[in-house]
C-alpha cells in the first residue's frame, strides 16, 4: 500500500498567529494544562528548534501511551508549521511515520483557517485500515478543539 494523504481545512474563532503560537511554539507548556488525558510534552532531543523531537505522554488509562514528534520546519511570520510524527505505541507493524504540514492564514471575521496536509507512510506493504488511520485524526482533532476552546474562552493569552 503507499502513502495515504489527507487534507482538510478547519475554521477557528482565533486568529492564526493566536493558534500558531499554542499549536507548535507553547504547546509543551500549555496543552498538559488543558487537555487532562495529557501528562506531559518533554524534549527528548534539541530545544524547539527545526529538529528538535518531543514526546507527548498519556496519563496512565489512556488507550495511547506515547507520541514522538520532529520539528522539521517552523515559520511563524507565515504561521506555518511542518511535524513528522516518527514514533507512537499505537503504529505497531503497519505505519512507518505520518508527515504534517499546518498552516493558518487569517480569516475576513478575525479568525482564521488552518490547512493541513498529513500523509500517513506504512511500514512495507502493510495494509491501513480506515479505523487505524481515524484514529490518528481524532487524537489531532481533539488537541485543535482543546486549544481553540482554550483561547476562545482567554482571548488575552498570547494576544
Amino acid at each position: 500500500m503507499g502513502i495515504v494523504t489527507f487534507n482538510e481545512e478547519l475554521h477557528c474563532l482565533v486568529s492564526a498567529k493566536r493558534m500558531f503560537h499554542a499549536l507548535f511554539e507553547n504547546d509543551h507548556n500549555l496543552i498538559p494544562k488543558i487537555m487532562p488525558n495529557v501528562k506531559s510534552v518533554d524534549f527528548i532531543s534539541g530545544d524547539g528548534s527545526p529538529g528538535s523531537i518531543n514526546q507527548v505522554n498519556f496519563v496512565d488509562g489512556h488507550p495511547v501511551k506515547f507520541v514522538k514528534h520532529r520539528l522539521d520546519k517552523r515559520d511563524a511570520a507565515n504561521c506555518e508549521c511542518h511535524y513528522t510524527v516518527i514514533e507512537s505505541d499505537t503504529f505497531g507493524d503497519k505505519v512507518e511515520c505520518v508527515a504534517n504540514e499546518v498552516k493558518f492564514e487569517d480569516a475576513p471575521d478575525g479568525g482564521c483557517i488552518c490547512k493541513i496536509k498529513s500523509c500517513v507512510h506504512p511500514k512495507g506493504d502493510a495494509v491501513l485500515d480506515e479505523e487505524h488511520l481515524k484514529a490518528g485524526h481524532g487524537g489531532y482533532m481533539a488537541k485543535y478543539n482543546a486549544v481553540t476552546d482554550y483561547l476562545v474562552a482567554n482571548p488575552d493569552v498570547y494576544a
